[in-house]
């Protein structure tokens, strides 16, 4: 009696796929980054007491947004490189091993 194929993925497959979603979305979270000075570039608000951004707190912000982006680009790029080079030969020896499991 055979068992039937799991339904989880391999780990370094699982990985792969979720550092791809990462580098999918990546680009969405910096354009909601940046759009966060347009929220605080609102006049000042005599009820709430709250003063507007000033222009060179909002330009330290897009360029902290910038870097953090680059760096976790940097890495993410690293790591989906990395699983790419040790890739093929793991997904050969994997569909290798579901082929005889059928």
């Amino acid at each position: 009696m055979s068992l039937p194929n799991p339904r989880f993925l391999q780990r370094q497959t699982y990985r792969r796929r979720r550092r791809a979603d990462a580098a999918r979305i990546l680009p969405t979270l910096g354009l909601a980054l940046m759009l966060v000075p347009l929220l605080l570039q609102t006049s000042t608000n005599a009820t709430l007491d709250v003063p507007a951004a000033r222009t060179s707190m909002v330009a330290l912000f897009v360029f902290a947004v910038l870097a953090g982006l680059s760096v976790v680009s940097f890495f993410l790029a690293r790591a989906m490189a990395r699983d790419e080079k040790e890739g093929p030969a793991n997904l050969a020896t994997s569909l290798q091993e579901r082929e005889t499991d059928i």
